[in-house]
């Protein structure tokens, strides 16, 4: 047989065709294996570079980027919200605890408004962050205070560090479990209710800074 049959044998062979599996819209970034964070929005320019919703499954990164400079910024805001429940107290120490409170809590979300509960996170950090602030400048012997602006960092920073005070809050001195007052404290925050102990907090800061312009 010659070397051009040889040829012409081998390209008549069929080609095999391998099936692809098709992708998951939003594979690799569903927070606790549910919802998808590839769809969420934030509407403040500010803070939209600066909330981070890189998490898969259960957020828990072991502390990873703790002693790295902005390390937090590499964190989920899922995480951080998380991190910011096991305060001093009762909670402490317990981040187990503290992510199956926060998942049930987005369970009850998404029964109450048929959304995403993600949306109503960072709807509520969006309506608690505060725009600025109230610094002390020394000139001589005389100290006065000052209004300034925050930066988007802080305010991201101080916005989940009012939620979870609020949220551990509404759980003393009553039945309400932590899941309670996760879902209460994000369902006011992110309508922007003064009723929130977050967005009260920042009506608080920007009325004394507004007076000190």
């Amino acid at each position: 047989m010659s070397d051009d049959e040889v040829a012409e044998e081998s390209s008549e062979e069929p080609e095999v065709q391998v099936e692809r599996a098709e992708p998951i819209a939003g594979i690799g970034t569903l927070v606790f294996g549910k919802w998808d964070a590839s769809e969420v929005t934030c509407e403040d320019p500010g803070l939209a570079p600066y909330v981070n919703l890189d998490t898969v499954g259960t957020p828990h990164s072991g502390g990873r980027h703790a002693n790295a400079w902005m390390g937090k910024s590499k964190l989920s805001v899922v995480e951080r919200f998380i991190n910011g429940l096991m305060r001093d107290g009762r909670n402490g120490g317990k981040k187990q605890y503290a992510a199956k409170a926060f998942e049930g809590a987005l369970d009850v979300i998404h029964k109450r408004t048929g959304e995403n509960p993600l949306q109503a996170l960072v709807d509520a950090i969006t309506e608690a962050a505060p725009m600025e602030e109230v610094t002390r400048i020394k000139f001589g012997a005389v100290s006065q205070p000052k209004a300034v602006d925050s930066a988007p960092s802080r305010r991201l920073d101080v916005a989940i560090r009012n939620l979870c005070k609020g949220s551990i809050a509404a759980t003393y001195k009553t039945t309400k479990t932590l899941k309670d007052g996760i879902t209460n404290e994000i369902m006011k925050a992110k309508d922007g209710d003064v009723a929130s102990f977050a967005v009260a907090k920042k009506e608080e800061v920007q009325r004394i800074a507004a007076s000190a312009r």
